[in-house]
């Protein structure tokens, strides 16, 4: 399948290892209205290639964005072998493009590709990948508050074959797209206790596609009645808080931040790592702990429920209006949030996480790193 565009050029992904850019000649940046972005539906201008097979991954390259072709009998359109990452690159003050921690989702989307029987792409080579695509495409970064570029790292097989097994091929592909906020406004969520999105010894801490899939039909249905999302409970009882479709969740209870533990069913999240230790940084009471369904109602009607956001790379910090929960006679239980003018936490960490990201603030963790690649780094920050 050739690549569109002019004639390519070649450089050196890391040292010893070439890879074959070939920029577009059809740019579609002028058609695109940074100030009424919808979320996923608009996308850059390249993409990131590589393919695995003979044992190794090779042809690496950037080529202009543009649909694939495949054979319908391709291993994951028939077993789910697919994963994927999201992650984002901002627009410091500056102007410089950054990217936020990307060496969590490398090291997620590795953990991923080996439950999932996938050839993990290297991490040196990833995070090349990355600034290379990130720094051609820059200008596709909206500068606006509450909006980035969004970067959607994603490998699947695909061998032509029908029969159980892991296959022996792969593509891997990084595509972006600019985005503004994933909820514009606070969400309303509603206990799911039928439905499991994850059980013990599944696949619930992968970011694979085959979870999403399964969770759309109890998501809809939860849709049709109002709500924007679900809140997953445990497979065992359906006592227990476990994630929102889209993000991980934390409740301050009686002053202490609290999130579910990572047990192997919950998505170990990079904005949720970030809200933990920027607590624990300001000396904020937070724990990780199982969070039982009666305690969240209990600590509601004694007052003490003071706030609850979701955390996410799309959703980033997103506050929680209403948690509902339907009972067996039918009547419904909620739990309503104060006005979001009045939860001091987590507006000030969705601040500072913003205010580290755009370089409007001391950056003490190292998250943010330049979007520049190796090859550039002298001219480029001249």
């Amino acid at each position: 399948m050739p690549s569109e565009g002019t004639t390519g050029e070649t450089y050196e992904l890391v040292p010893g290892v070439p890879f074959r850019l070939h920029r577009t000649d059809k740019s579609r940046l002028s058609q695109v209205d940074f100030h009424n972005l919808p979320f996923g539906k608009v996308f850059s201008d390249h993409m990131f290639v590589a393919e695995y097979r003979n044992g190794k991954w090779q042809n690496f390259r950037i080529e202009p964005y543009r649909t694939l072709q495949f054979t319908p009998a391709m291993i994951a359109l028939h077993y789910g072998q697919i994963i994927f990452e999201g992650m984002k690159a901002f627009r410091t003050v500056d102007g410089k493009p950054v990217l936020f921690r990307p060496e969590k989702n490398i090291q997620r989307m590795k953990r991923s590709a080996e439950r999932m029987a996938m050839p993990p792409f290297p991490e040196d080579l990833f995070l090349a990948a990355l600034k290379e695509l990130v720094w051609l495409d820059r200008e596709w970064i909206p500068p606006q508050e509450d909006s980035a570029l969004y970067i959607r790292p994603m490998m699947f097989a695909t061998d032509e074959y029908i029969g159980v097994r892991p296959s022996e091929t792969y593509w891997f592909i990084i595509f972006t797209c600019p985005v503004g906020p994933y909820y514009p406004e606070p969400v309303r969520v509603l206990i799911e206790r039928e439905y499991v999105r994850a059980f013990p010894g599944g696949t619930g801490d992968a970011k694979a596609g085959g979870n999403y899939g399964a969770s759309l039909m109890p998501a809809r249905r939860a849709q049709q009645k109002g709500y924007h999302q679900l809140l997953w409970t445990d497979g065992h009882e359906h006592r227990w808080v476990e994630e929102i479709g889209t993000m991980n969740v934390f409740f301050v209870i009686d002053g202490e931040v609290v999130t579910p533990p990572l047990t192997g069913t919950i998505l170990p999240g990079v904005t949720r790592d970030s809200v933990i230790t920027l607590c624990r940084e300001e000396g904020i009471p937070v724990a990780e702990r199982p969070i039982a369904i009666e305690e969240l109602f209990a600590a509601y009607e004694e007052g003490k429920l003071q706030d609850a956001f979701g955390t996410g790379t799309a959703a980033t910090i997103t506050p929680i209006a209403e948690i509902a929960m339907e009972r067996e006679d039918g009547t419904v239980a909620r739990i309503l949030l104060p006005p979001v003018q009045e939860r001091t936490l987590s507006a000030r960490l969705k601040q500072r996480l913003e205010a580290i990201r755009r370089g409007l603030a001391p950056d003490p963790f190292g998250w943010v790193l330049p979007a520049i690649p190796e090859r550039l780094q002298s001219t480029a920050q001249a």
